[in-house]
């Protein structure tokens, strides 16, 4: 198997050329990204289910860039025959499981354990490279991996017992497997001699998770009525917002964007950078869900949080 750190022979990636853009469109996404926590977190907890939300957030997301396309670079519509399993798995692990993962964890625990958890991706891809690939690991980068476990230790504060939904945790961490696989799948396919361009390939990504859903839920059984009436912001004394509206802010600024905007990134930054990049977005989403629903981290678990991004900061910098 070829090292994706590498490129592929006769490839000249094009995405080295421009890191600092690449940077900068990551945080761009990881803001927006931390926003639709909370937009996520109100639908949950107004009603929808998780598999729903999921499911409406991929197939929206997929018919808008699909008309995007269609306008704009209709060639894009085109499938190889070659591309479709890489993008089948890109699609239905890397963005269906991601997010239908995350929505369920962040039902049970804050937003930013969730997260913090689902960002142990990077430390999975580290593992990736040496068990999958062969590639030598410093010792450095197993000290990292066990303080990673012990600031997680310290923000579920474990010595107060198990204070954290232990459901939720499962999830989270399977969403950060799901992230894992985001990342290499998303970064294998801008190595491909012929890479899409991003806004197909977040479209392709986004169809493939649309048709999980349609198979795994058909649509007419879909809670539409769940889609009525209002829900409040900032606790019930905030303002009233229109379901619908939290749903479109979720779809265009919550998925579309976003997730175009990582893809982009990745033109430029390799699998590793993207990933500790990424890592912004429990920062985000940890001081977003404190403002809008007042979740919040004692100083203790501030420390653990640190411990743990320090940790797999210090992981891919000596990968």
């Amino acid at each position: 198997m070829t090292d994706l750190a590498e490129p592929l022979p006769g490839v000249v990636p094009a995405r080295i050329a421009h890191p600092a853009r690449g940077y900068v469109l990551y945080l761009g996404a990881a803001v927006l990204f931390a926003l639709n926590g909370a937009v996520a977190k109100t639908l949950l907890l107004g009603g929808l289910e998780a598999s729903d939300l999921s499911q409406l957030r991929a197939t929206a997301s997929f018919l808008i860039l699909l008309v995007f396309v269609a306008l704009t670079r209709r060639p894009a519509l085109r499938l190889r025959r070659g591309e479709i399993p890489l993008l089948l798995v890109y699609g239905i692990f890397g963005v269906a499981l991601t997010q239908w993962l995350y929505f369920a964890a962040i039902q049970v625990l804050p937003i930013g354990v969730a997260l913090l958890i689902e960002f142990t991706a990077p430390l999975m891809i580290a593992l990736w490279f040496r068990f999958a690939l062969g590639q030598p690991t410093k010792p450095v980068v197993w000290i990292a991996l066990v303080a990673a476990l012990i600031g997680l230790a310290i923000v579920a504060q474990v010595w107060e017992g198990l204070t954290l939904d232990p459901v939720g945790v499962g999830f989270a961490v399977l969403a950060a497997v799901a992230l894992a696989v985001y990342y290499v799948t998303a970064d294998m396919q801008m190595q491909r001699p012929e890479p899409r361009d991003p806004v197909s390939l977040t479209m392709w990504g986004m169809g493939a998770a649309a048709l999980f859903w349609a198979i795994v839920q058909p649509w007419w059984a879909f809670p539409f009525e769940a889609l009525q009436g209002s829900l409040h912001l900032f606790g019930e004394a905030g303002p009233s917002v229109p379901v619908v509206a939290l749903v479109a802010w979720m779809v265009v600024f919550g998925t579309v964007l976003p997730f175009s905007l990582v893809v982009v990134s990745m033109q430029h930054l390799r699998a590793s950078q993207a990933s500790v990049v990424g890592m912004t977005e429990p920062i985000f989403a940890t001081g977003v869900a404190w403002i809008v629903l007042g979740e919040s981290f004692a100083p203790i678990q501030v420390a653990g949080a640190a411990l743990v991004l320090a940790s797999v900061l210090v992981a891919e910098r000596n990968r």
